[in-house]
C-alpha cells in the first residue's frame, strides 16, 4: 500500500530542491492523502508550452521536449527517490507501490508563470 510520511518528505526534499534550483524553478512540496508526494511548481525559467495544470508522469517524453522534458524527468526521479518501487499489475487489479507522485503546474487560482 502506498504511503508517504512527513519523514519521507523530509528525506526526499533536498534532492527535489536541488533539481528545482538547478533549473531556476520555484515550487512547494507537500503530501496528499498520506499516499502521494506532490510538487507544485509556481514560477520558473522552464516553459511547459500549452500544458495544463497537471503533468502525467507516464507521458513526459511524449508531451514535452527539450529543457521541459529534461527537468520533469529529473524531478520525477527525485520524487521517486532511491527506495521507490512499483510492483503493480493493472491486469489483475493489483496495485502495490511505495508511493505515488504528482507534479502540478500552479494552483487553480495561481497559474505557473514563466520568468525568463
Amino acid at each position: 500500500m502506498a504511503y508517504v510520511s512527513q519523514e519521507m518528505k523530509k528525506q526526499l526534499a533536498p534532492g527535489i530542491k536541488a533539481v528545482l534550483k538547478k533549473y531556476k524553478v520555484k515550487g512547494s512540496i507537500s503530501v496528499a492523502n498520506h499516499s502521494s508526494l506532490v510538487v507544485t511548481l509556481k514560477t520558473g525559467d522552464v516553459d511547459f508550452g500549452d500544458a495544463t495544470r497537471s503533468v502525467n508522469t507516464y507521458w513526459i517524453d511524449t508531451h514535452f521536449s527539450g529543457t521541459a522534458a529534461k527537468f520533469l524527468n529529473e524531478l520525477k526521479a527525485a520524487l521517486e527517490g532511491p527506495d521507490f518501487f512499483d510492483h503493480s499489475d493493472s491486469m489483475t487489479d493489483y496495485f502495490h507501490r511505495s508511493h505515488y507522485i504528482d507534479i502540478k503546474l500552479g494552483k487553480w487560482d495561481q497559474p505557473y508563470t514563466v520568468t525568463a
